[in-house]
This record gives structure tokens, C-alpha cells and sequence, in this order.
């Protein structure tokens, strides 16, 4: 059993709690979370050197990740450039 996510795929409270705590280097932050996010290879996660374009596809599985990036405020405040109705987001990560 994962710890971080549920027989559904749906993150757990361990795997937002992390999220939420993170410190440090983000863009390690960026491919813990890349695994886990549902869609992720159907094209609703992109990222080229610094830039990181996802969407939640309305799944709140990943919405749950997105309220944990959010509550991370220096994560937020670093990184967050965009959001856009329908779930778009879009951050720049240096490494």
C-alpha cells in the first residue's frame, strides 16, 4: 500500500501534508507531485526548463494538490504566475 494515495489514487492526507510542508528546492517539489497527478500523461501536465503548465481536468483529486500548493504559502508566493477558470495553472520553478 502507497502511502500517498488511496486504492483510488486520490492523495492522502500524508501526501498533502508534505505538500503543504515542503521547504526548499521546488522543482523537486514539482516531480514528487507530477506522478501522482491524474491526467498527467494525457496532456493536462506540461513543463519545458522553468515553466510548469497543469490543469486538474475537474478531477478534485487533483484539485486536493492544488489547495495543498496553495496553503504552501512560499511556494505559492515564489512560483504561482497564473490561474485561469477551468482549473489552468501555470508556475515558473527555478531550480
Amino acid at each position: 500500500m502507497n502511502e500517498l494515495v488511496d486504492d483510488d489514487g486520490y492523495p492522502t492526507e500524508v501526501m498533502l501534508d508534505k505538500i503543504e510542508k515542503w521547504a526548499g528546492n521546488y522543482k523537486e517539489l514539482m516531480r514528487f507531485i507530477e506522478p501522482y497527478w491524474q491526467y498527467g500523461k494525457a496532456g493536462y501536465w506540461s513543463e519545458d526548463e522553468m515553466q510548469y503548465s497543469i490543469s486538474t481536468a475537474g478531477w478534485s483529486g487533483n484539485e486536493d494538490i492544488i489547495r495543498a500548493l496553495k496553503e504552501n504559502h512560499t511556494f505559492w508566493t515564489l512560483c504561482w504566475v497564473q490561474s485561469r477558470r477551468g482549473g489552468h495553472y501555470i508556475f515558473e520553478v527555478k531550480e
